[in-house]
């Protein structure tokens, strides 16, 4: 892949001849067309695929989460794509014949600021899941308005909720009321940090999992 500003037509996207033109972060790109071939992929490839297919499909609906506490845009690495590469090779195990995503390594934010500490999590009925902590800000940055963000995911359904700001750091506990279809299905749950303007958050921490009712 090659970057050019000029060319004897400027700038074009799509198929010209054996190369690809796009435009990509603001920087116009030319590649080769892929070789075309017919060899069966290993499976050591098919393996590969289908590690990468649960991944994307896992971490997709809580990009809005990811993409903003998810270590830095750095270069051409996104933070969705340091989430991917981080989940391809800490979260996932093999169990014959599948891959499975372990939810206790998963993370929904990576930073520096302090986290949370000492979290409960119960399901407290009516729909609700009860999260409480201690306040300890003015420990490094961390401070009271910092807001707590939530996310659940109920695998048997593959159902997501998440909040961006459910509470507080000083608040100590938030009750979130889930939709009425996470009555009685188990739900997995993960929280952190961050700060009220966004540039600042901390690693997650997951809670284990609930069965709302």
């Amino acid at each position: 892949m090659g970057t050019y500003n000029k060319g004897i037509l400027g700038p074009f996207s799509g198929k010209v001849g054996t190369v690809v033109g796009a435009n990509w972060r603001g920087k116009f790109i030319m590649r080769s067309l892929p070789v075309k071939t017919d060899r069966l992929p290993t499976n050591t490839q098919l393996l590969q695929r289908e590690k990468f297919t649960l991944v994307s499909e896992f971490l997709t609906p809580m990009s809005p989460v990811i993409t903003r506490y998810y270590g830095l845009n750095t270069g051409d690495k996104t933070r969705m794509n340091q989430a991917m590469s981080y989940h391809l090779k800490e979260a996932v195990t093999y169990v014959d014949p599948d891959f499975i995503i372990d939810f206790n390594k998963v993370q929904i934010s990576k930073g520096d600021l302090i986290g949370v500490q000492n979290p409960t999590v119960a399901a407290v009925g009516s729909d609700s899941v009860k999260y409480n902590w201690l306040n300890n800000s003015g420990q490094g940055a961390a401070k009271a308005t910092d807001q707590l963000v939530v996310v659940l995911y109920a695998p048997l359904s593959g159902l997501y909720y998440y909040l961006l700001t459910a509470a507080a750091r000083v608040d100590e506990s938030v009750t979130v009321v889930l939709p009425t279809f996470f009555n009685g299905l188990e739900v997995q749950s993960w929280i952190t940090f961050a700060s009220e303007d966004e540039k600042s958050y901390a690693t997650s921490i997951y809670m284990g999992s609930v069965v709302v009712s």
